[in-house]
């Protein structure tokens, strides 16, 4: 029989042992106490989770993807990982992809045993054409769970890269991958309520991991997101105080560098500091791998070296 005695995400809680006892904002204050201590947690695995953004950036760049895999409350904070991406920095909706033991039906409503099988996360990998060139994040609080055990040896039979995220100290699912990530929060509030803490510190991680790829592959410039589509009222706003912040120009000039640029906003960046027209701003960011600040860098030598 399963025994889950030895997990950290299993034991009782010495802080919180009388919290049926306690008024309702005394319960909350127990709450917050214990989310304080969840990004100390996280520190020790910077170094990990550094490496698990560098597998992201070499799959991207190399035309693969970066695929989060796990069941419950994990395979949840893998899909709103992944389903953040597009919108905020304009990359296609396949290039960071969450998936969940159960289905997209599991969402909302739990699908009981779909997370003890292994072969279900294999085809649920094989549907998305999973290859060799993708980097695969398994999640898992209790570093245990079947179903992303099953994904990971899957996608190291094919030799692409793996990472494993846990909130246990030697987690089963640390040893089947490249890239171990282990973030130990200690007991819930709540005995085994691994939503709360363990999911915290999760979505933690994945902010970092898909945060650091999207400005590693150029998708930021400063601290700006410069891959807006304006494709609407807000998003045309967004884009036009982008411009305007990035340029140090006002309203008006920064529109009509969207305009002449075509309303792409690294393009009228670039334009912008470096005064290039579209057509040179937009040949040098190809020539650097789009990337804002290399480009600008380029273009401004460029003309030191013609003055010269």
């Amino acid at each position: 029989m399963l025994s889950l005695d030895s997990l950290d995400t299993e034991k009782r809680n010495i802080n919180t042992m009388n919290l049926d006892e306690l008024s309702t904002v005394e319960i909350i204050e127990k709450i917050n106490q214990e989310d304080k201590k969840i990004a100390d947690c996280v520190e020790p695995a910077i170094q990990k989770i550094g490496e698990a953004v560098d597998f992201a950036v070499e799959s991207i760049k190399r035309g693969g993807k970066l695929i989060y895999i796990g069941a419950g409350t994990s395979g949840r904070l893998g899909i709103l990982d992944a389903s953040e991406c597009p919108p905020t920095y304009g990359v296609p909706f396949d290039m960071v992809t969450g998936i969940m033991a159960g289905g997209d039906k599991a969402m909302r409503k739990a699908i009981e045993g779909a997370e003890d099988s292994k072969e279900l996360a294999v085809n649920d990998l094989k549907k998305l054409g999973f290859s060799k060139k993708d980097t695969l994040v398994g999640l898992a609080a209790s570093g245990r769970t079947p179903y992303v055990i099953g994904g990971l040896e899957y996608a190291k039979s094919l030799g692409a890269k793996t990472v494993a995220v846990s909130c246990v100290r030697g987690a089963k699912i640390s040893k089947l991958c490249d890239v171990p990530i282990e973030v130990v929060v200690g007991a819930e509030v709540v005995t085994g309520s691994t939503r709360m803490k363990a999911g915290t510190a999760q979505k933690m991680v994945l902010n970092m991991i898909s945060t650091t790829t999207m400005v590693k592959i150029g998708k930021v410039y400063q601290n700006l997101m410069v891959d807006v589509a304006a494709t609407n009222e807000k998003l045309r706003v967004r884009a036009l105080n982008i411009v305007s912040e990035a340029t140090g120009t006002d309203k008006e000039i920064a529109e009509k560098l969207l305009e002449d640029s075509g309303y792409d906003v690294k393009v009228a960046i670039v334009m912008g500091i470096s005064g290039a027209d579209a057509i040179k701003a937009r040949q040098t960011l190809k020539e650097n791998e789009l990337n804002v600040s290399a480009t600008i860098k380029s273009l401004l030598r460029e003309s030191v070296e013609r003055i010269r």
